[in-house]
């Protein structure tokens, strides 16, 4: 258990669905807005992505220029990770099990620069390291003990987690439009599900090419299958929050210095719009590029990881087969 004054930053932040769409009724939560959008994703599927990412950010920028702004949420956990003089020896009591993709090359190197711009302006803000990106497909829980990390991890079993780890193998989930997405806490690079951007629009192509008919299975439809194998399995997913969101943290605050003043924040606000129009200019699709496309999967199947895990450590249970 984590002391209060230890609390981490994730728990003093929001993180509501703001598509529009109820989970409540659903035993399986991605069913709800898979339902919503009628199982179409080139119409709505990604339309519901872009409403919570686009309305999240509104909200965040809103509040973080407010005059009522009161700095940002700092993580004490993370600070001492980074810091052992704030307290010799502590260690994270956090014990995870999670289902993570990992950012192909193209994509790794594209963080890459993009923590270097966002360093120019933040020089104190904690970089999540590169070989430490991921995106979460699917937590099966958080913050527990070791040992009921074992427990768990023997319930589900090698045929359900072997089903997991390799099924972007056969379902290929491809998404797309990189754009930063931030509040108090932490800034990342936030993906939307395709629809059939920069693709042909018919399937008279050579088989080994991605069609428009491929992007009808989505990294929401991935992220609901998921569940249900673990479910299928006996496994309670107790994820902390299910929102429509592909996105991989960049950064976290370690200290308001960066940021104490409404100039300097204003000034990080200018730094991420000009990184966004740069993203949408060169890395969103076009006629014949497709540079920020991702296909979940590629080189390597998700990887399932547990232990202290919430600044992307841990150690890999079992790594499905990537194409």
């Amino acid at each position: 258990m984590v002391p209060p004054h230890l609390e981490s930053a994730d728990a003093r932040n929001t993180f509501e669905d703001l598509s529009g769409v109820d989970i409540a009724a659903y035993n399986n939560p991605y069913d709800a807005l898979i339902e919503a959008c009628h199982n179409d994703p080139v119409a709505q599927i990604q339309a519901r992505y872009a409403t919570h990412r686009d309305t999240r950010n509104g909200q965040q920028r809103e509040k973080l220029l407010s005059p009522e702004y009161e700095g940002l949420i700092l993580d004490p956990i993370l600070q001492r990770l980074t810091d052992p003089s704030i307290e010799p020896g502590y260690q994270d009591p956090r014990n995870c099990i999670v289902f993570w993709a990992r950012p192909p090359p193209h994509i790794k190197s594209l963080v890459d620069r993009i923590q270097q711009e966002l360093l120019k302006l933040a020089p104190s803000i904690w970089l999540m390291p590169l070989q430490n990106l991921h995106l979460t497909a699917l937590e099966i829980t958080h913050s527990l003990t070791a040992p009921e990390i074992t427990s768990i991890i023997t319930a589900l079993g090698d045929s359900a987690s072997t089903s997991m780890v390799d099924y972007p193998y056969t379902h290929r989930a491809r998404i797309i439009k990189p754009t930063l997405s931030y509040d108090g806490a932490a800034i990342a690079l936030s993906f939307l599900p395709a629809a059939g951007e920069g693709l042909p629009s018919n399937s008279s192509v050579p088989s080994s090419s991605r069609t428009r008919e491929d992007d009808n299975f989505t990294y929401h439809h991935l992220r609901r299958d998921l569940f249900n194998i673990a479910q299928r399995a006996g496994i309670v997913v107790d994820s902390r929050y299910v929102v429509p969101s592909s996105h991989i943290t960049l950064g976290r605050f370690l200290t308001q210095g960066d940021h104490d003043s409404a100039e300097k924040m204003a000034g990080w606000f200018s730094k991420i719009e000009e990184v966004n129009q740069w993203l949408e200019d060169e890395y969103w699709p076009k006629e014949g590029m497709n540079e920020g496309e991702w296909i979940i999967g590629q080189e390597m199947g998700l990887d399932y990881r547990r232990g202290t895990l919430w600044y992307g450590g841990g150690e890999t249970v079992k790594l499905g087969k990537g194409f």
